[in-house]
This record gives structure tokens, C-alpha cells and sequence, in this order.
């Protein structure tokens, strides 16, 4: 039923929420299409209750691991990073940004100045007292022309940074930034005590729900509740373990046999038998998080656009979807923004598998054929898989993708940004700008295709300090159309966010889409239902 298809789609991308997704099926007369999992999430939802010990199995974690904020890159770090700490704002389940630390803010008419008033009564957990001097450490820790912090990015639009007392912190910015305080949910952007050093930042003190118990970077880290957290109630857990877990069977497993109470991204071809063991169930939870194939645009033959729009063409996104993914997700367009994305643009035609079109430009670029390297690794589920089928996909262009078997420890500091073109995956991020600045800005950090285009560059800027809606849209709009037609990443897909989780666990309502497991928050927001 067609309607039904799209309610399903509508719900799989954030528009709707489960309950509405079950009012809407009923009255259509879908009641019994409904997937058990979901009905099963409706009866968990309870009123939160303290106690237990809640261990989880994530990916993405590496030796090389750090707990300083800006070396943060994957789950199990990230997930263990907030367990500690806190930011001045946080991305609510509904997308929204709602203070954190900061108890409110207030701009300059331009978008140019930033006063953020700090909430009273926060204590470290070494028993220090949350202050402006603590915010402007943290934030400086990014900051600068050396900096290779992975929040440089966010920060770039700062000029200085001031305490108004101890309570206040203004932020002067180069220019107008409509979403500021979005940006400083960033995940690199924690807060610490005011000159903490290396060993500092791995011992873990913060303000965050757990007091850090153990560490081991790539393997498991480990909490005690925070009995003087400052967000009433939380955390429900006593404890929390957080296990890197990178073999996907093996999380699953992990699940099934009660080692850990909930899973990040199962096996796709597995999912709907996870979902039928008893006392389990999935959720699917539409957001930002999109596979990529990153080439540098500063070296051959990535330099030549025409190289770059061959590739585009000749990637079979419907296969990705439909083989990878099984439809757990949607086309991408080889941009970074998502479809549930306030400034997403709709109009813009998906690009087409087109072999000819592939050869055409290859034609263009003086070529009869291409043959390179694309370096992979199991980042994501399917990532291996992912570059076999738009291998494939190429052969019919006259291109030959030579795939790379890379080791998934230290993929990200060895592959990453190091091979010029590689499987990639981004959780995305909540705003445009916040996005674009993260990966496709000139200056940024993780500018993972060394893309340089002066008219993106202006708009990007332009679009930041633009406070007329209608503007902003059409800047983005653009911004969107430029990275598509001569950006250097292909984009095929966006990924739904899959957790196998323990009917023993309640939760909100609602959970977040701008990150896997809740937002990279669910020791902080989950419990275990009485």
C-alpha cells in the first residue's frame, strides 16, 4: 500500500515519531503490518527507575584512542567522552539545541556576539566548580593556526573569547553565525577543568554523568553514577561499560547471549532475525549518517572534475540500497545533507547510474578507461561490500576500482584522509553549516577530499551571518548544487541508524537521530524498565 510505504519511509527518516507512526498505520488500516519491533518499543517505554549496570557493544574504536576532545573520531570514543563530560549545549532527540551547561544565551542583532550564562551549582568530578575561565580553556584547545583538532571547524568563526565574571562567557565571532549555539554541542567541544593537560583529558574528569573508572583505549571503558551530576535524576544506570566491539557477528552475539544490553549497527541481512528472538528487539531510527567515497581533489586524477563526475556516475546508489543497506535507508546525492534537514534541497535531481554519461566524461577528462585504488575496511556494516558493488557498478563505465583491504584498527589515522580515495561514513551533523564547515570548508580540519572552491567558500560564509530565511535557504540550495557537480565525494546513500537493544531497557520516547545510540548518550539517557 502506497501510503503506508510512505509513512514507513516518513518515520524511517525522523518526520514522524513512533507513536504517531502507529496512530497514523491504525487509521489507515495497517495496524497489523506494523513491525514487531516497534510495537514492543511502545510497551517498553515506562517511567525512568535507577540501578544496574548497563553495558553496551559499539564500533569504531582503536588503540590509538584518546579521550581528548579533539582527537575524538568514532563511537566508542565518543560515547565514553560524554559519559565524562558535557558540552555547553546538546542536540535534542527532536533535533532541537537546548542548553547543557549553559543555562541561556543571547546574540548581537548580526548573529556577531555570543553571551552564554553558565548554570550554577556544576561541579568536576575533582570537586572544582564550573566557571567561565573552564569554558575558554576548552574552547581555545581548539583553536589557532596549528590546530588539527577535529572541532577546528566549529570553532573557525571565533575571533576571541571573554569572561563577563565568573557565570558568563562571550564569544566575538569574525561575522554573523545564526547557529552558534548548535555548534557548540559539538562532540570535541566537552568542557574541562581550566588547564588540564594530556593526562588530564585521559583521566576523564568532567562534569558528565559517570565518573571514569577505567579506560583502555580500543577495548572497554567503564563508569560510576555521578552523584552530584547537575541534570536531576540522571544518570538511571550505577554503572556503565562501554565495550569496543568491532566484528559486527560479534556484537551481535554479544546481544543475543545478554553480555551487553544493547548493540550499535547490527549485521543488515540479520536484522529481522535479531528482532525475533525473544526479550530483543531493533530500532531504526532516520537521521544524518551517510556513507561517502572520498578522493583528493589536489592530486591526479581527482584534480579533473570530469574524473570526479565519472565516478558519480558510475555508482549504482539503488544497489547500495538495496543489497547494503536492504532500504534501511535513502538515495544520497553527493552532498551532506540529509532529507529530514531544515535547508535540504528537494529540488535537486538524484543523480542517475549513467555508465555512458561515466564514459563521456572520461572522454572529456582524455581518458579511455581509469584504473585506481579504492582503499576499504568493515568501518560500517557493509563498508567491504559497499565498495565491491560500486566496483561492479564502475566495470560498465571502463573503470577499474582496484578495493584495498584495510585493517579497521587505526583506519582512521592510517586511511583516512591519507589514501586518496577511500570508504568513508559520517554521522552528519545537526545544521548545514555545521556540516559543511566540518568537512567541505577550505580551512577545516577534516576537509577529507582537500576541496578548495572559492564560490562555495563565499556562500558558506555568506549563509552563516544570513538572518532572512528565504535567503539562507537558496544559499544553501547552492552550496548543495556546487559540492554535487564539482565536489570531490560521492555520496550514494544516507543510512537509517540500527541498534539491537534488550527489552529490559526503557527509554524516551523519542530517540536521537544525530548520532548512533541515542545521540552517543544512552548510558545518560536510558534505564532499565522496572
Amino acid at each position: 500500500m502506497k501510503a503506508f510505504d510512505e509513512l514507513k519511509r516518513d518515520f524511517s527518516e525522523g518526520r514522524v515519531d513512533r507513536r504517531d507512526f502507529i496512530r497514523r498505520a491504525t487509521a489507515i488500516g495497517m495496524a497489523a503490518a506494523i513491525p514487531a519491533g516497534i510495537l514492543a518499543e511502545e510497551a517498553r517505554a515506562s517511567e525512568p527507575t535507577h540501578g544496574g549496570l548497563f553495558r553496551s557493544a559499539v564500533r569504531g574504536g582503536a588503540t590509538s584512542d584518546s579521550l581528548d576532545g579533539a582527537a575524538l573520531l568514532d563511537t566508542h570514543n565518543i560515547m565514553t567522552s560524554w559519559t565524562c563530560r558535557n558540552n555547553l549545549t546538546e542536540v535534542a532527540a527532536d533535533g532541537s539545541i537546548v542548553g547543557e551547561l549553559a543555562e541561556s544565551w543571547e546574540a548581537s542583532a548580526d548573529a556577531a556576539t555570543w553571551v552564554f550564562t553558565l548554570r550554577n551549582g556544576v561541579e568536576f568530578h575533582n570537586g572544582k566548580s564550573l566557571d567561565a575561565d573552564d569554558v575558554i580553556f576548552s574552547i581555545n584547545h581548539h583553536r589557532g593556526p596549528d590546530s588539527t583538532s577535529g572541532g577546528s571547524g566549529a570553532v573557525a568563526s571565533i575571533d576571541s573569547i571573554e569572561a563577563d565574571g565568573k557565570d558568563k562567557v562571550v564569544f566575538n565571532l569574525s561575522g554573523g553565525s545564526a547557529d552558534f549555539p548548535f555548534l557548540m554541542a559539538d562532540y570535541h567541544l566537552t568542557i574541562v577543568p581550566a588547564g588540564t593537560d594530556a593526562a588530564g583529558w585521559e583521566s576523564g574528569i568532567g562534569t558528565g554523568p559517570y565518573i571514569l573508572t577505567a579506560w583502555e583505549p580500543g577495548i572497554r571503558s567503564a563508569g560510576t553514577r555521578n552523584p552530584n551530576y547537575f541534570k536531576e535524576g540522571r544518570p538511571y544506570f550505577d554503572e556503565c561499560e562501554t565495550l569496543n566491539v568491532g566484528d559486527t557477528t560479534a556484537r551481535m552475539t554479544s546481544l543475543r547471549t545478554g553480555e551487553v544490553d544493547a548493540m550499535e549497527e547490527p549485521e543488515l541481512k540479520g536484522v529481522d532475525l535479531l528482532a525475533e528472538v525473544p526479550g530483543l528487539s531493533v530500532k531504526e531510527v532516520g537521521g544524518t549518517k551517510h556513507f561517502t567515497f572520498p578522493m583528493h581533489t589536489d592530486a591526479a586524477p581527482f584534480d579533473n572534475n570530469d574524473v570526479r563526475l565519472a565516478l558519480k556516475y558510475a555508482v549504482d546508489r539503488e544497489a547500495i540500497l538495496d543489497t547494503i543497506l536492504r532500504g534501511h535507508g535513502y538515495l544520497g546525492n553527493d552532498h551532506p545533507i540529509g532529507a529530514s534537514q531544515r535547508y535540504f534541497a528537494a529540488d535537486l535531481p538524484i543523480r542517475e547510474y549513467d555508465p555512458d554519461k561515466a564514459r563521456h566524461h572520461l572522454k572529456k577528462a582524455g581518458l579511455d578507461s581509469l584504473t585506481i585504488p579504492l582503499h576499504a575496511a568493515d568501518i560500517y556494516a557493509g563498508g567491504m561490500d559497499s565498495a565491491l558493488v560500486y566496483s561492479e557498478s564502475a566495470a560498465a563505465a571502463g573503470i577499474t576500482l582496484e578495493i584495498v583491504r584495510e585493517p579497521i584498527d587505526g583506519y582512521w589515522s592510517n586511511v583516512w584522509m591519507q589514501k586518496p580515495f577511500s570508504v568513508c561514513y559520517w554521522g552528519g551533523r545537526p545544521t548545514s553549516d555545521w556540516m559543511f564547515s566540518t568537512a567541505y570548508a577550505a580551512e577545516a580540519s577534516w576537509n577529507d577530499t582537500n576541496w578548495q572552491h572559492d564560490r562555495f567558500n563565499e556562500l558558506l560564509v555568506a549563509a552563516r551571518g544570513e538572518l532572512d530565511d528565504a535567503k539562507r535557504r537558496q544559499m544553501y540550495r547552492d552550496m548543495q548544487e556546487i559540492c554535487r557537480d564539482e565536489g570531490g565525494v560521492v555520496v550514494p546513500v544516507f543510512a537509517n541508524w540500527l541498534l539491537g537493544v534488550s527489552d529490559k531497557l526503557g527509554m524516551p520516547e523519542r530517540i536521537a537521530g544525530n548520532w548512533p545510540m541515542d545521540g552517543d548518550k544512552a548510558p545518560e539517557r536510558w534505564w532499565f524498565a522496572a
